[in-house]
């Protein structure tokens, strides 16, 4: 088992779904392929690089996965889920809005730099989206990041300005309306 960290986010209603529910429903097809997962709060945050934008709405996950998916693999299972829930790269400019986009940020102790992958994600130092539901949930586990990683994100968020990372939504009623996702039975984003 490898230790998976995932940053999730979303700007653009798709198909009658708002970005909140977008992230729920990519929470819900996550929880498919990993296990003992942690998700953070949703916040609510200030678009970076291209600012003539909606806010985009952002969490963390984190979870572990079988040694079977190997970052290559897992990268292809997130690409599908993000492509049924309405993100068509192509058209799409870079950092610009979309209905879901999930990145990987760290896998294991892995590092990765290839044309299609960096692992850790080469933008996470600059994050305040994603630093702030980091920390918000690894103090509640154990050994998820070695130590140096961890002073590493903490020192990174602390050199920022995260005036523009705003909670939304606590993560207990985040995950409310993902177990009624779950209940409801409308857990399957793949295609018909």
């Amino acid at each position: 088992m490898n230790c998976v960290v995932l940053g999730l986010g979303s700007n653009r209603s798709y198909n009658g779904m708002s970005p909140v529910e977008l992230l729920q429903k990519a929470v819900t097809e996550l929880k498919n392929i990993m296990d003992n997962t942690i998700c953070s709060s949703v916040y609510r945050t200030k678009p970076m690089y291209v600012e003539d934008q909606e806010y985009f709405y952002n969490m963390v996950m984190l979870g572990s996965i079988h040694d079977d998916f190997d970052p290559q693999r897992l990268l292809q299972h997130i690409h599908k889920i993000e492509a049924v829930l309405g993100r068509n790269r192509s058209k799409e400019f870079r950092f610009g809005p979309r209905s879901i986009d999930i990145d990987i940020e760290f896998f294991g102790e892995l590092e990765i730099h290839t044309r299609d992958l960096e692992i850790p994600h080469p933008r996470l130092h600059e994050r305040a989206f994603v630093l702030q539901p980091l920390l918000e949930i690894l103090p509640e586990t154990a050994d998820i990041l070695k130590g140096e990683k961890l002073s590493k994100i903490q020192s990174d968020y602390s050199d920022l300005n995260s005036t523009d990372v705003e909670l939304f939504m606590g993560r207990d009623d985040f995950l409310r309306q993902v177990e009624k996702e779950v209940h409801n039975g409308n857990t399957d984003t793949r295609s018909s």
